[in-house]
C-alpha cells in the first residue's frame, strides 16, 4: 500500500508541477499577471484531485492485475481438470469396449469392429471357440474356478491370434475371432494354434487336482457378399460339429459359393 501511495505522490508532484508551469508561462503570453498569493491554493487543488484520481486509478490498475492473475489460475485448473475428465473419459469408453472378466472385446464392439474391418477385407476367416465341458468346471469346481479356467483360455486364444485379428467374448464361455486377410490354410493355423494352446494350459481347480481344458472351433471363411448372420450361422453348425466328433477339435470346412 505504501509503493502504491508513494507513486500516486510522485504522480501528483509532477501533475501539479507541469500545472504551476502552464500557469506562470501561458498567463503573462495571454497579457495577464500571475496572483502569486493564489498559487499555493492553485497547486494544492490540482495536487488533491490528482492524488485522489491516482490513489483511485492505481488500485483498481492492481485489482485489474489480480484479476487477471486470479483468472489464469483458474484457467490452468480448468484446462487440468479437462485434461484429467478426458483421460477418464477415454479409460471409461476403452473399459466400455472390452469385457470386463477376460478383458476381450465385448460382443457389440466385437460385431461393429467386425463390421468396420470387413469393409475393408475381401478374403478372411471367421472362427467361433467354445469352451468344452464348462458346465461341468462351474457345477463340480464351482463358479469362482469357472472364472478361472474362463481367463486362462481368453489369455490362450489372445495369444494365438495375430496381430491385427480381432478377438472378442460373444458369450458365456465363446468367443468369436475374425482373421482379415487370412486364407484358408493361415485360419487353420491360428485355429490350430488356439486349440492346441488351450490343450496345454494347467488348470488346477484345488486339492492338487489337474483338469484338463479344450476348446471346439468352428471355422468359416469371409465372404464379402454374405451376410454376418450367415456366417455366424455357417460357424456355429461347424461348432457343434466339432462338438459332436468329441470336442477338442477344429471343423472348417470350405463353403462354395454358388457360380
Amino acid at each position: 500500500m505504501f509503493s502504491l501511495l508513494a507513486r500516486a505522490a510522485i504522480f501528483s508532484i509532477i501533475a501539479t508541477m507541469l500545472a504551476l508551469f502552464m500557469i506562470v508561462r501561458l498567463i503573462p503570453l495571454a497579457g495577464g499577471e500571475v496572483d502569486f498569493s493564489a498559487v499555493p491554493v492553485k497547486i494544492f487543488c490540482p495536487f488533491v484531485v490528482i492524488f485522489a484520481g491516482s490513489v483511485y486509478f492505481l488500485l483498481q490498475k492492481r485489482k485489474l492485475r489480480q484479476a487477471i492473475s486470479d483468472l489464469t489460475f483458474v484457467h490452468a485448473q480448468l484446462a487440468e481438470t479437462h485434461a484429467e475428465l478426458a483421460a477418464a473419459y477415454a479409460q471409461l469408453a476403452e473399459k466400455a469396449r472390452h469385457d470386463e472378466m477376460t478383458g476381450l472385446l465385448n460382443r457389440e464392439t466385437f460385431f461393429k469392429a467386425f463390421g468396420n474391418t470387413r469393409r475393408r477385407s475381401d478374403t478372411g476367416a471367421l472362427l467361433i471357440v467354445d469352451a468344452d465341458n464348462f458346465k461341468y468346471i462351474n457345477d463340480t469346481h464351482g463358479h469362482q474356478q469357472g472364472d478361472v479356467a474362463l481367463l486362462l483360455i481368453a489369455d490362450a486364444i489372445r495369444r494365438s491370434v495375430r496381430e491385427n485379428d480381432i478377438v472378442g467374448r460373444i458369450g458365456g464361455e465363446e468367443f468369436a475371432a475374425f482373421l482379415p486377410g487370412a486364407s484358408v490354410e493361415d485360419a487353420m493355423l491360428v485355429a490350430e494354434r488356439m486349440r492346441i494352446a488351450v490343450e496345454e494350459l494347467r488348470f488346477h481347480p484345488g486339492e492338487g487336482k489337474y483338469l484338463p481344458l479344450s476348446v471346439s472351433i468352428g471355422a468359416t471363411r469371409f465372404r464379402p457378399n454374405v451376410a454376418l448372420a450367415e456366417m455366424m450361422r455357417e460357424a456355429d453348425i461347424r461348432l457343434y460339429e466339432a462338438k459332436r466328433r468329441g470336442r477338442n477339435r477344429v471343423v472348417f470346412d470350405i463353403v462354395r459359393e454358388a457360380a
